[in-house]
Parts: C-alpha cells; structure tokens; sequence
C-alpha cells in the first residue's frame, strides 16, 4: 500500500513540475510579448521622425529570426504569394531573368519560345521604359512587379540594344518553371537528366525523362543535381522510389515536437530498379538533393560523382499567420536510410562572432549503407569518386565579374546572325583578338601577385617616406604590360568561357548542357565509371 502511495505522489509531482513549467513558459512568452508590444507603441508614437510600422516590424521579427538560422523566415503577403510561386512553379509572366548593372536594369536570360522570346527580346537588353514610365534607377524587384501580371494582358517595353531603342509589346502568359531543365542522350547508351529544383512534379518530370530516354535507347543514366538547392521533401522520396522498390524507408524527420516526427516510404514499385546510375553533386546540391543523392547511396544504388555537398539537414513547414502573411519555420532535422543525419551546421552553438559552428570530426557518428559500406553524418554527402576542378585563373574570374565577356557576348550576336551548329562552333583566333581589342578599352579590378606585392610597397615607401616614384612608375608600367599579356597566357580558359558565353545567346540554356557534354570534367569521370560495370559495382559494394 504504501509503495502504491509513493508511486502516486512521484507521479503527482512530476505532473506538478511539468504544470509549473508550462505555467513559468508561459509567463515568459506573456510577459515579453508585452515588452515588445510597448516598445513597439512607444517607438511608433514618440520617435523624432515619422515611421513606417509596417517596415519596422518586418525588421523586428526577420532581426529576431536571424539569430536562430537562415532558413526560419517571415513573409509579408505579397512575399507569401512569390514564396507559393517558388513551390508551385507557376506564374503569370514573360519568360525571362534581369540584374541591376549600373543604372538600368539587363536581362541577363531569356527562355526560349516563351512571350519575351517571341517579342523579340535579346539577353543584354537594358529597360529604358514600360509602359512609357522611366525605369532608370529601379530595382530589379521594381521591374519584375511591372511585368508580373494576369496571362493574356499586354504591356510596352522600351530597351536599348548596343545604342540603339527598341520598342517590345509583349503579352504576358502562364510561365511553368519546369524541374528538370534538359535531359538527352550523351552518346547511344547513356542518357542525362538535369533537375534544378524540386517543385510540385518534380518526380513526374524525372519520371517522364526516364521513360522517353529508355525508348531511345538508355541503358545507363546520369542524374545531374548539381547546384540544385533542394525543395519539397516529398518530390525527393518519389525520385528515390523511381529507382528503389516499394516499402523502403527512405526519411526520418525528428524535432522538438511528437509532430515532428514523420517516416516517409517508397509507396509505388520501382520504374527501374537496375538500371546503373550515377548522380552528380557539387557543394550548392543541398536539402532535397542530399535526401536523393544520400538515400541512393545508403541503398548503395547509384555512384555519387563531384564534390561534398552543402550539409542541409533540417526540415521546414510553412505555416499560415494573421493577415495572409507566412511563417517558414524549422522543425525537425531529417535521417536517410543509414540512419546519418548530413546537417553540417550547427545553428544551436554559434561560435562568438556569431557564425554557426561546424560539427567536429570527432562527434561525427560512423553508419553503414545496405551493403556495409561505411559513412559518416554530419557533414553532408561524402560522393563515392571526388572530382577536383581546376582552380578559374585570376584573369578569368576578373572578366566574368566585370561582365566582360557577358558584354563581349552581346556585340557578337548583334553583329552576327547565327553560328552555325554549336558543336562545330569554335572561338577563333580572329574572335579572340576582337575580345583582347574589346577589353582594352574597358576597366576591369584584378591586381595579380605582382601588383598586389608593388601596392604593399607603396604604402611602405610612403610610411617610411622614400622618394623613388620615378622606379615605382617605371616598375608600374612594366606590370601593366606584363598583365595584358595574361590574356594570352591563359587563352584556352578566356576562349572556352567565351564559347560558352556566345552560345547561350543562340541556344539559349540549352548551350550549357550541349557544351557540358564535350568539356565537362564530372560528366567525363561518369562516362569513364560507366565504361567499367564491374569496376562501378565494386564500387557499390556488390560482389
């Protein structure tokens, strides 16, 4: 009896402990609820200038949500309704991407055979105007509001196209941003599929991929996620179970709440479950991708080929707040088949500057793939074969940033037709020497080792107040002369990002897939893997 007694009084007070709990939680949350909410007030009513409550607090909740990490976000409604485009894929528009580049707003992409490509737009036009109202100085969320619309409205643009003005009437349609952005054969037996986000349909475009390439032929294939930054959860698992039989577990979600917990499955039989496969990752595949790429490689079903990649392993709701406006919030972090979480963050100890800590080697946990290969958590996915890329000389990266050869491009197709077929399209000596003449006249930031050591000097010389300008200026221009030569020194690299650049103007996005397939190094290492079946099942673990 009295042992009965004791078990009820410990589970009275747990329960006291836990009622007090909440009780002190609450007066928490209640009590700075207030603090905030009187700040607000005060701010709003006795602050020296006038200000926008609306704005102030937007600033207040995304400072609070920064401190956690950058994937928690607050959205406004109209920032609700671009976050529900994100997810969907669809909008009313016309087909093309812009950047800021000095006081005009440049489109920088225009998608083949949609409303901005009908109208005639080119990439490196500048917006002078829409709809005859100036846009010189606005921003590029200023323009894409102007030409956001109901499908079937018209507007006006007026762009400027190597000096000249030219006027577009576009009619804006229903834009799909498709998932999977090219898939083809790269020679009789392999075939390429490129997925670049995984919105709603994603697994249906992978899917649908697959099938038409297998009729042309595909006996091995190649899953591109490379700079794919993930998406819906629920799109991974389905591309998982194209290639991994029904019943298999391929995620776990764990967080603070019994809610969070969640175990999604393979529901459907496998579309083909034997067909070798390669996935390519990169250090900007993150989240959704980690799920496919670290799910197929736990089931030790494809070889991973790149680099590491991001470490996304957490998972987020969006939750639906007062006045249209949204929450994304973090839940629960996400487990692939193994078991291993891929987070490489840590949001919850920050170092003292107040960047997230990275999990140490040591607290790294060792889990095993279904055919015993070993892998570690917590710091995304390690692939099977490593590619390391050749570092962009200096020279080159300088070009790219001061959109030189993006300018370059734009003269080119202004003064040239067409170029032929893009396989047999070569960046001439002569078209070099046009692009060398081009940059002469155009001012570009790169300092070399060379000049990097003279400023030094300089400051030294005028610390320590030398006299010797005459040698400084001498040595000045030796180095300028020296650096124009570096053009030519790594003529190939300034050819080959020419070429690509050319290209993209006549085969739109296309270009970089057609072009990959003859120069680019991961792709090359999967054609090599798949030259050897058994050296690639070795890799896999099978015997």
């Amino acid at each position: 009896m009295l042992s009965k007694k004791k078990s009820l009084i410990l589970v009275l007070g747990v329960f006291l402990l836990f009622a007090f709990k909440q009780a002190d939680d609450y007066f928490e949350l209640s009590k700075n609820l207030e603090i905030f909410s009187s700040v607000y007030k005060t701010v709003n009513s006795d602050y020296v200038e006038e200000v926008k409550p609306g704005e102030l607090m937007k600033k207040g909740i995304d400072a609070m949500l920064a401190s956690l990490d950058p994937y928690t976000n607050f959205y406004t409604e109209s920032q609700a309704e671009d976050a529900m485009i994100q997810r969907s894929g669809e909008y009313g528009g016309i087909g093309c991407q812009s950047v800021k580049m000095g006081d005009f707003i440049t489109i920088t992409n225009v998608r083949k055979g949609l409303p901005a490509d009908k109208a005639g737009m080119w990439v490196g036009d500048k917006i002078l105007e829409i709809n005859g109202k100036s846009f010189k100085g606005k921003s590029d969320g200023d323009v894409s509001e102007a030409i956001k619309g109901s499908p079937n409205t018209k507007f006006t643009m007026l762009v400027e196209r190597q000096g000249k003005s030219i006027s577009l009437e576009i009619e804006r349609q229903e834009i799909k941003i498709y998932n999977v952005t090219y898939y083809g054969m790269v020679n009789k037996e392999i075939g390429y599929v490129r997925l670049d986000h995984f919105m709603q349909g994603a697994s249906f475009e992978v899917k649908e991929a697959l099938i038409k390439l297998k009729a042309k032929g595909m006996q091995k294939m190649i899953l591109d996620l490379r700079e794919n930054g993930g998406g819906l959860l629920h799109e991974a698992v389905n591309i998982v179970n194209l290639f991994v039989d029904m019943g298999q577990q391929v995620v776990v979600s764990k967080g603070r709440s019994k809610d969070a917990y969640m175990e999604y499955k393979t529901l459907d039989p496998a579309t083909d479950k034997n067909i070798p496969l390669i996935v390519l990752v990169n250090d900007r595949s993150a989240s959704a991708s980690e799920i496919v790429c670290g799910s197929l490689q736990d089931f030790d079903r494809a070889v991973i080929i790149g680099r590491n990649t991001f470490g996304k392993g957490l998972v987020q709701n969006v939750k639906p707040l007062v006045h249209r406006a949204q929450m994304k919030v973090t839940i629960a972090k996400y487990y692939i088949p193994s078991g291993r979480c891929i987070q490489l963050l840590d949001y919850g100890h920050k170092n003292p500057d107040g960047t997230p800590g990275i999990v140490p080697d040591s607290l790294r946990k060792k889990f095993k793939t279904k055919n015993g290969r070993l892998v570690l958590d917590g710091g995304g996915v390690k692939p099977d074969i490593t590619v390391n890329l050749e570092k962009t000389p200096g020279i080159v990266e300088s070009l790219q940033r001061s959109q030189l050869f993006f300018e370059f491009a734009n003269q080119f197709r202004f003064k040239n037709e067409t170029i032929g077929d893009i396989d047999k399209f070569e960046v001439t000596d002569a078209i070099f020497q046009d692009f060398k003449n081009f940059v002469k006249d155009q001012s570009y930031s790169y300092l070399n080792a060379s000049e990097k050591a003279l400023k030094s000097l300089k400051e030294n010389l005028d610390k320590d107040k030398y006299t010797l300008e005459n040698e400084v200026n001498q040595l000045e221009t030796a180095l300028k002369n020296a650096k124009n030569a570096e053009i030519d020194k790594f003529k190939n690299e300034v050819k080959s990002a020419l070429r690509e650049e050319i290209t993209r103007r006549y085969y739109y996005e296309e270009a970089q897939f057609l072009l990959s397939f003859m120069y680019d190094p991961d792709l090359k290492k999967a054609i090599e893997t798949f030259g050897d079946l058994i050296s690639f099942n070795a890799i896999l673990g099978k015997k």
